[in-house]
């Protein structure tokens, strides 16, 4: 069976899409292709043929229309039997390529219409009508696609009354890259924040952090919004930040080996309330305990794990108390890395989601 996987905005090296989710279908013995927008040219890596429908022009909206089709026409040049596309400005295209008789698969990474809500870029008298008006459209579209493969089970309870198939695919880590364990006494004083950066992500609390603590920070990600990162580097807390940049896998892992604990404390916004943030999981594969926020959906992994401490993410004296409290005690902070490592070992490793979606593609399959 012939896949095609789209995106108009990820890059195509991205973990979710590529290494995880098409390198898996491939290993299966599908037929995969990624398509994406980057202008970086065709090429062919672990087994997937990718192919590039241009560069992105302009601003957000020339992405939403210009790129989106001619991601679309890239599509129908392949002939596909199935289409997964992973990003919502992509439904349009995603219905024509389901009238045109291709089955279509909607990777719904994130809760979009809760998304829309904390969305800077639109004015906030506005929010609650475009998140409105998204959602109805998203659920029609749904009602009409082969299937969803949703990131977390929130996500999937919201579309299975609407899917012919959904099941939730989440972005846990590939074990492999976490056999080699790193001796707690070669790690240094510092603490990381990998992944995107933004306010509503809790980088400022973690940098007026700082003053309060003995460490450092490592800083890892692409910056959302670029005045935020003048506005912090004004702060106090900004001598303390090794800021990295964009990091491959090789980069993040150096991360992750010579920290001591890893940080994901985004603000309670009801997209990320019920998100499964791959860095949490990744900072518990390489043994790190994790300052996480108080939410009642990482409360209850963080605590059965006994991998870390909760807080308030809107308040950096909370951050600065529960870094210093690990600190303090490093013989329970590398207890609480242990058991972290323990627990993605046994229930939260990339392997069982890629069973499910296989699973899902031989449904698709026989049903051809």
């Amino acid at each position: 069976m012939k896949v095609v996987h789209l995106t108009s905005a990820h890059p195509r090296h991205d973990i979710r899409i590529f290494v995880k989710e098409c390198q898996s279908l491939a290993a299966a013995g599908f037929d995969v292709s990624l398509i994406v927008a980057d202008g970086l040219g065709e090429e062919i890596r672990g087994g997937v043929r990718i192919h590039d429908a241009g560069a992105k022009t302009g601003g957000r909206f020339s992405r939403m229309t210009g790129t989106a089709r001619r991601v679309y026409e890239a599509a129908r040049a392949l002939a596909p039997d199935v289409v997964h596309f992973h990003d919502p400005e992509l439904i349009p295209a995603a219905l024509r390529l389901k009238q045109a008789g291709i089955k279509v698969v909607y990777d719904v990474h994130e809760d979009v219409p809760r998304q829309i809500l904390a969305k800077h870029w639109i004015p906030g008298a506005a929010r609650p009508w475009v998140s409105g008006g998204f959602e109805r459209v998203e659920d029609w579209a749904v009602g009409r696609f082969d299937a969803v493969v949703a990131a977390t089970p929130h996500i999937r309870e919201r579309f299975a009354p609407r899917a012919l198939h959904c099941v939730d695919v989440c972005n846990y880590p590939i074990l492999d890259e976490f056999l080699q364990e790193t001796d707690w006494n070669a790690r240094r004083n510092e603490v990381c924040y990998l992944g995107g950066i933004s306010r509503i992500r809790g980088i400022g609390p973690v940098v007026d952090a700082l003053p309060e603590t003995c460490v450092r920070l490592n800083l890892a990600g692409p910056w959302s919004e670029p005045a935020l990162r003048d506005e912090l580097a004004r702060r106090e807390g900004w001598a303390r930040v090794n800021e990295l940049g964009v990091l491959g896998r090789d980069g993040v892992a150096e991360v992750l080996a010579r920290s001591k604990a890893g940080l994901v404390t985004l603000f309670p916004t009801p997209n990320y309330v019920d998100a499964l943030p791959i860095k949490l999981f990744e900072y518990m594969a390489a043994g790190l305990p994790v300052v996480a926020s108080d939410f009642p959906l990482w409360r209850a992994i963080v605590e059965d794990a006994g991998c870390g401490l909760l807080v308030d993410p809107e308040n950096a004296g909370a951050v600065a108390e529960a870094i210093n409290t690990l600190f303090a005690d490093e013989a329970r902070a590398r207890e609480m890395g242990e058991s972290g490592r323990r627990a993605v070992l046994a229930k939260y490793s990339w392997a069982a989601e890629a069973d499910k979606l296989v699973a899902l593609y031989r449904t698709l399959e026989a049903a051809a």
